[in-house]
């Protein structure tokens, strides 16, 4: 390569590590016209499969497809499980999480958290017949839960003497409590009301709450560009009275969840 050829390529070389320097997710998912928002896959309301259309939906399939709306881009759905959520966001495999993500200070260790757009009572589910009455009985027992939940967490610092077991997706773990291999089912209120709802009274939930649990988006470390949008998405949702009428389509009180929104978007500062 004579002199003449590198000057010219030179410029071009550098103009290109620039921009490859100032690049961020915000910029690559405008650019490709896709969001990619991952949510559960089997967890009603939040997200699972409707039985005629086989489609998903749900409070989060809503969330991700507003939100695109937002960022003027095409959505991407993308089925995860509990464990994977935060690898797959760490490894930029997904653009944003949807999945029921509980605010804990380990876990904004390792990803980026919105601000929460909901809050929900962490329970306990026991057999009506076993006698269990609060926390206190559950001692030397043991108790089911999704792995890697909030719930699980909750469970093992709000009832330490409790043996906690866990599975892979909530049915498994309501399983276990039907079979009698647990003797409690530590699951976020939304999610358990079904069980509790179809067991003809077989199963209830005890009055006492293991936490009030801060829900928000999850994004990748260090994209802040991609974060302030994510949140100036969910504020424009609150203010229409997009995030309310999405709430009360899937938890409301004409729902067989009966939850009322208690809590609206708060700042993570908050917490």
């Amino acid at each position: 390569m004579n002199r003449f050829t590198f000057a010219r390529i030179l410029p071009l070389a550098l103009c290109l590590m620039a921009t490859m320097a100032h690049a961020n997710r915000l910029d690559e998912i405008k650019a490709r016209g896709k969001l990619v928002c991952a949510t559960l896959s089997g967890s009603e309301p939040l997200a699972y499969q409707d039985p005629a259309s086989r489609q998903y939906i749900g409070f989060d399939v809503d969330t991700c497809s507003a939100l695109a709306k937002r960022l003027g881009v095409q959505l991407e759905h993308r089925p995860i499980s509990v464990e994977a959520r935060i690898p797959e966001l760490s490894l930029g495999r997904v653009d944003v999480v949807a999945a029921a993500m509980g605010y804990t200070k380990e876990r904004a260790e390792q990803i980026a958290f919105s601000d929460i757009h909901y809050q929900i009572p962490l329970k306990v589910m026991v057999s009506s017949k076993s006698g269990i009455k609060n926390f206190a009985e559950l001692s030397g027992k043991k108790v089911s839960a999704n792995k890697g939940s909030t719930p699980e967490l909750y469970t093992r610092s709000k009832i330490p003497a409790a043996e906690v077991v866990t599975y892979q997706d909530s049915p498994t773990a309501f399983l276990a409590l039907q079979q009698g291999k647990v003797q409690g089912f530590a699951v976020a209120q939304a999610a358990g009301a079904r069980f509790v709802e179809g067991s003809d009274g077989k199963f209830v939930f005890l009055d006492e709450s293991l936490a009030y649990e801060p829900t928000g988006l999850g994004v990748k470390k260090g994209e802040p560009e991609l974060l302030a949008a994510v949140n100036n998405a969910l504020k424009d949702m609150e203010s229409s009275g997009e995030l309310e009428a999405m709430w009360n389509k899937w938890f409301g009180p004409s729902t067989k969840f009966k939850i009322v929104r208690e809590k609206k978007l708060t700042p993570l500062s908050a917490f």
